[in-house]
């Protein structure tokens, strides 16, 4: 596993009231845990930090998709189900300005 890799989890939900099998990006890895964020089709719920990706072969997505900048999760790797696919270079990149516009370090 690997920054950029897009993976299927059981992502709790912010209440804590549940969880739902969902896509995620990895952002950091540790030897037990990785920190996520989660992946949506909600296209309404973006936000000004909020990245939008179209669906590709290299992804594995299935339909246009925001990933949720401010939905981060660091989860035991134990829950994860799968690999989809990867994110592009680009991607990458495009990712982590968006966190950088969301931590507010530029």
């Amino acid at each position: 596993m690997a920054k950029g890799d897009i993976l299927l989890v059981t992502f709790p939900f912010t209440d804590l009231t549940g969880s739902k099998l969902r896509p995620v990006v990895i952002l950091a890895e540790s030897s037990l845990d990785i920190t996520v964020c989660f992946i949506t089709t909600q296209l309404q719920w973006q936000d000004s930090t909020d990245m939008r990706i179209e669906p590709t072969l290299a992804n594995g997505l299935k339909k246009q998709s925001l990933i949720r900048t401010s939905k981060i999760a660091t989860i035991d790797k134990a829950l994860v189900k799968g690999l989809l696919g990867k994110l592009t270079t680009v991607e990458i990149t495009d990712l982590d300005n968006k966190l950088k516009i969301l931590f507010q370090l530029i």
